[in-house]
């Protein structure tokens, strides 16, 4: 089989990268990574390491035009401040009833339909994608939710033809959990970039900072971009 995985160069899609390379092989792994015009870059320099590290083809889409109507506080054009506080906090502020701010209208549809178009031009059989189930909850991210998993994969088997499937091996995880399945693989997290902002050094204030820093807390070690 041959694979797709969407890689932002975060610790989620890096580890999901490194579970299909570990299944299929490197030479039938493909990175995709999008842009969807985030403040800044640093992610995406990263997602080029990790694609270099395990040496897979890597290929790269702008899709920034599609969300420039979106105010959602991580895209360059907006104004609005990045929230200094953990998920938890914040969805106990919206109490669950809309997405966190850091929210990019629908963006993983977005993401998923151009990478099924691509995937089947570049003859793959499955697209692998690392939503878990922490940035599900509370409807913080809709968009990486069981239901969503289930709905997109029946639509991109069903448009393919049943030429490709989407597999979401971490929908049910915690990041905690992911983590531990990296720190098997042998993971390179130190390449890995997951701040919302573009420092030299991670914030440690915004949302994904706190959980990634608790993920590794769990597993009684430290993050290696914190060393």
């Amino acid at each position: 089989m041959k694979a797709m995985v969407l890689a932002s160069g975060g610790l989620d899609s890096t580890t999901a990268l490194a579970l299909a390379v570990d299944k299929h092989g490197k030479d039938n792994v493909i990175a995709l990574t999008i842009s969807n015009g985030q403040k800044h870059d640093k992610e995406i320099q990263t997602a080029i390491k990790v694609a270099e590290y395990y040496g897979v083809e890597h290929l790269f889409l702008d899709l920034t035009k599609i969300f420039q109507y979106s105010d959602c506080s991580l895209l360059k054009h907006s104004d609005e401040a990045i929230p200094e506080k953990s998920y938890a906090e914040q969805i106990e502020e919206t109490k669950g009833d809309t997405p966190v701010s850091t929210y990019v209208p629908f963006r993983n549809g977005l993401f998923l339909s151009s990478a099924a178009s691509i995937a089947i031009s570049k003859e793959c059989n499955v697209i692998y994608y690392g939503a878990h189930s922490d940035d599900a909850a509370g409807f913080a991210y809709p968009d990486c939710s069981q239901d969503f998993v289930d709905y997109m994969n029946k639509a991109i088997y069903e448009g393919s033809g049943h030429q490709l499937k989407l597999e979401a091996p971490f929908a049910t995880f915690t990041k905690k959990d992911i983590v531990r399945m990296g720190i098997e693989l042998k993971v390179p997290y130190e390449l890995t970039w997951s701040c919302y902002e573009g420092n030299d050094k991670p914030c440690g204030k915004c949302g994904t900072c706190i959980d990634r820093q608790a993920a590794f807390e769990a597993n009684g070690i430290t993050d290696p971009v914190l060393a």
